[in-house]
């Protein structure tokens, strides 16, 4: 990697810490999470797991500001959280990336909505495509790129403004495994650089097992299990004896 990017790309950001308290979410009378209480420490990799309809995604938009509780607390350093702000970037399954704009003009998208000049835009945006290993596609346009590397525009596009917390909502869920494999060790080394707290929801067990620092099974409205991930974070660890003990555990905790 070259050390132009080794700058503002790369500097350390102070994670977030998000605390729910009681919380609920969901229509009055049908809540979708109730009582869930979770704290991410701050610069935490928390993995969430659960059976399709428990919340997962719920939460994410919760904690991106999307949705307001219902009921209990939702904080981000101890302070209620109201509204989305540029401290928490969301990433989708979808790229969502706007398909007139360049690469370049997609990634500094969030700069410019924050009314940061344009002339102070271009290095931060060059040196996050350099990162993503997308340099020399600026000015293409996003039909232009294969699946893969509009994923990588769209991490770009949420860390470019060095957010304090990435939310990510099974971002590599409809990539081939080649890709998929390529973007878990880019957000590995991403994050080791920023220090950002990540929340990443996935339905692969084993994409929680690798990416997390803790990996969180939601269930019955609830965080219903909370398990420590033993270390090293390396594909090779899978077949630790430990992590094989997690693995069953939380798939246990999925049934």
């Amino acid at each position: 990697m070259s050390t132009a990017t080794a700058t503002a790309a790369a500097t350390a950001t102070t994670g977030l810490r998000l605390t729910a308290r009681g919380l609920a979410l969901g229509h009055a009378g049908h809540p979708v999470l109730d009582g869930l209480d979770l704290d991410v420490a701050p610069g935490e990799v928390l993995t969430v797991v659960g059976a399709s309809g428990c919340g997962k995604s719920t939460l994410l938009r919760a904690l991106a500001g999307l949705l307001a509780p219902t009921a209990g607390e939702l904080l981000a350093d101890g302070e209620p959280l109201a509204g989305p702000h540029a401290d928490r970037a969301l990433v989708f399954q979808e790229d969502g990336l706007l398909p007139w704009r360049s690469v370049r003009r997609n990634v500094e998208l969030p700069l410019a909505i924050r009314r940061v000049p344009r002339a102070e835009r271009a290095r931060p945006v060059a040196e996050w495509l350099a990162l993503v290993g997308l340099d020399g596609h600026q000015d293409r346009l996003p039909r232009q790129l294969s699946g893969g590397q509009r994923q990588r525009v769209q991490l770009a596009r949420a860390l470019v403004g060095s957010p304090r917390a990435v939310l990510m909502d099974e971002p590599f869920g409809a990539l081939d495994a080649q890709n998929r494999a390529a973007m878990q060790q880019l957000l590995l080394t991403v994050r080791e650089r920023l220090r950002c707290t990540v929340v990443f929801v996935t339905h692969d067990v084993d994409e929680a097992l690798l990416l997390g620092d803790r990996v969180a099974v939601l269930g019955g409205g609830k965080v219903a299990a909370l398990h420590d991930v033993p270390r090293p974070r390396e594909a090779a660890a899978r077949t630790d004896p430990a992590v094989l003990r997690l693995r069953e555990a939380v798939l246990a905790g999925l049934s």
